[in-house]
């Protein structure tokens, strides 16, 4: 259980809770900082978040970076070490370009060179492959569960150490893309509601072996503040 984190206040309180690990949200820190998710953040300034939270814990973080923000593999791992963090999510849709969807052997390629940098620089980095397939539905794709499940071992073939197939919201789904891989599914749960497969145990029988928020702590915590904040507006 990885909960996602946005400035160094929100990673404070999920280590107070006992959490020995973080992921750090490119959603909600854009959020944050008013701007917008998509690789709209200035990756200089997005990496200076980074390092504030890395440096105000004492415990593993790892970073969403979108699609890479534009920079080849090598140069992006160099920058996210410096930054402090020891995984990262690469995903496939490429914002910067229009929304362009990398097709499997392409997002593969620049995971296994983001592999083959972090191997060079002696760090057991832990890249978290995410395709959004199944998010993207069928508009994009004839069979969204099946195009994840082959981008899935792709990533893992690659190198990824744990895979991110967004978009999952039955048990069916979530066992499936689990059977594909040998490394880690990363599922997205709500920190109140959980998942549509359940709660964090539920997830655990399914064989999910990494949960993190995305930006829904966030928003969850923006929803109670409107409910309590409201009740002072005269």
């Amino acid at each position: 259980m990885l909960p996602t984190v946005w400035d160094t206040w929100s990673a404070g309180v999920a280590v107070e809770v006992g959490f020995e690990g973080l992921t750090i949200g490119s959603h909600p820190v854009a959020d944050a900082i008013g701007s917008s998710d998509g690789e709209n953040m200035d990756f200089a300034d997005y990496l200076d978040k980074i390092k504030r939270i890395t440096s105000s814990v004492e415990v593993p973080v790892s970073a969403d970076v979108e699609s890479g923000y534009g920079l080849q593999p090598a140069e992006l791992i160099e920058r996210l070490l410096e930054a402090g963090v020891v995984g990262a999510n690469i995903e496939d849709v490429v914002h910067s370009e229009g929304k362009r969807v990398r097709d499997r052997q392409e997002h593969a390629d620049y995971i296994a060179a983001a592999r083959a940098a972090a191997d060079e620089a002696g760090v057991d980095f832990v890249i978290n492959g995410r395709t959004d397939a199944v998010k993207l539905g069928t508009d994009v794709f004839e069979d969204p569960l099946a195009e994840a499940q082959e981008r899935i071992r792709l990533m893992e073939s690659a190198g990824a150490r744990s895979v991110y197939p967004v978009g999952l919201v039955t048990a069916d789904q979530v066992s499936q893309l689990v059977g594909a891989v040998s490394v880690p599914v990363n599922v997205t749960a709500h920190p109140a509601d959980g998942h549509g497969a359940g709660d964090l145990a539920a997830l655990t029988q399914l064989g999910a072996r990494r949960v993190t928020f995305g930006p829904l702590w966030q928003m969850w915590l923006a929803e109670l503040s409107v409910g309590q904040l409201g009740k002072w507006i005269a």
